[in-house]
């Protein structure tokens, strides 16, 4: 596994940050919010790629500092940081020999990723023309985030990018097992990569109230309050994080330490394109998931939750985790990733799938923060404000994206 976020670059330095209960969120910095409402995000548009690299020299990966250097000098920040989520994961991976370069593949879930970049090409042009940058042709394809990936860590095998909007980790990973059972391949890397916004969609958001920007702006650390009476929308951020999926068979052979296996993952729409949660539809594939994972409903010990921040959204999931579960709902944990993170987006799911398995690791789960009021019908355990001790062999993870887009994954401890 590997991540990037405000909160750390590193596993241990994002599991400390979770259960320390530290927000991401700030005022934006790399983006222009002088015409538009929202201010506040997490932002790693000033990330130091100098430290990084001086890190990755110090605990002796000079081969993946020198492939990190060589790449083109005109490709994007947040193409610079998918590299290095993918270098990152096959470092923690660690193998002795690489996989076959044929069976090896890349998955990168997200879309339009660069947008803040097609923004600015957007303004020069309107200017002149002939001074925008001649490669935006090829970044809004966003297939360079795979074709680094490919690059760098010599992958022959198939790659592509998986786009349903807030559910795009999830079924990203879902498309891992899939060329894993039927295409032949030993190992996949799934890449939630960083998206670099732009003004135009952080202000349609607001237009729409679906993120905050009335009450916090001059609070940022406040804004994300999953739960809590005073939510007002999400705190767009920005994120990554990989997974390196591998089958088992191939896993065991060369030894590697496995982190967690995953049961299942699975999908559903609930015909109907509008930003409308569904109740039906997010209960129904909860279900779904537990048969096929095999597993009873009282085999899950944790959800970490969609729970974006919204006053429906939140509530939605609440009322649908209730139905799935029934009175197994009320011996459940819960917890909500982005009250620490903010919304990392197409990311997300990638993001939080490494957090529940770091917390299923440690035994114990972090807080849901900003919840100073409780919403009085969210009556499940949320770890509101607090760190609970609480083994995890069964984890449970929820997205739901825009578009009447569900997936729901589940993960657990790994059996010899």
């Amino acid at each position: 596994m590997s991540v990037n976020t405000p909160l750390g670059d590193t596993l241990d330095g994002l599991e400390e940050a979770l259960f320390a209960g530290r927000s991401a969120i700030t005022r934006w910095r790399g983006v222009d919010t002088s015409r538009i409402y929202t201010k506040i995000g997490g932002d790693l548009t000033d990330y130091d790629f100098a430290k990084k690299i001086a890190s990755l020299k110090a605990r002796g990966d000079e081969a993946a500092a020198n492939r990190f250097r060589a790449l083109p000098k005109r490709l994007r920040w947040n193409v610079r940081l998918t590299a290095l989520l993918a270098l990152d994961a096959y470092a923690d991976a660690a193998f002795e020999t690489p996989p076959a370069a044929e069976r090896f593949a890349a998955i990168v879930a997200g879309h339009n990723l660069n947008a803040g970049y097609t923004f600015s090409c957007f303004e020069k042009f309107t200017e002149d023309p002939d001074f925008i940058d001649p490669f935006i042709g090829l970044s809004v394809l966003d297939t360079t985030h795979a074709g680094i990936a490919s690059e760098i860590l010599g992958i022959r095998g198939p790659i592509h990018t998986v786009g349903a909007a807030c559910a795009s980790g999830n079924v990203a990973l879902r498309s891992a097992i899939d060329e894993i059972r039927h295409h032949d391949v030993d190992a996949v890397l799934v890449l939630g990569a960083v998206i670099e916004f732009s003004p135009i969609e952080l202000h349609s958001m607001a237009l729409m109230g679906a993120v905050s920007f009335k009450s916090f702006n001059d609070e940022p650390e406040r804004a994300s309050r999953p739960f809590d009476v005073r939510r007002e929308g999400f705190v767009a951020a920005q994120g990554g994080a990989a997974l390196m999926l591998e089958s088992l068979a191939h896993a065991r052979a060369r030894g590697a330490r496995i982190y967690a296996e995953v049961l299942c993952v699975t999908a559903s729409s609930d015909g109907n394109h509008q930003t409308q949660p569904s109740e039906d539809g997010q209960a129904a594939l909860m279900v779904r998931a537990l048969r096929e994972a095999g597993i009873a409903p009282e085999q899950i010990d944790y959800i970490n939750t969609h729970a974006t921040s919204t006053p429906i959204g939140d509530l939605t999931e609440i009322r649908a985790i209730k139905r799935a579960f029934g009175a197994h709902a009320y011996a459940l944990k819960l917890n909500a990733t982005k009250s620490m993170l903010g919304h990392t987006c197409w990311a997300s799911p990638t993001v939080e799938t490494v957090a529940s398995v770091l917390q299923m690791r440690a035994g114990r789960l972090h807080p849901s923060i900003n919840i100073d009021q409780i919403e009085p019908e969210v009556d499940l355990d949320v770890c509101a404000g607090r760190v609970v001790d609480h083994p995890v062999r069964h984890v449970l993870k929820n997205s739901f994206g825009f578009g009447g887009i569900n997936s729901v994954s589940i993960l657990k401890v790994f059996d010899e």
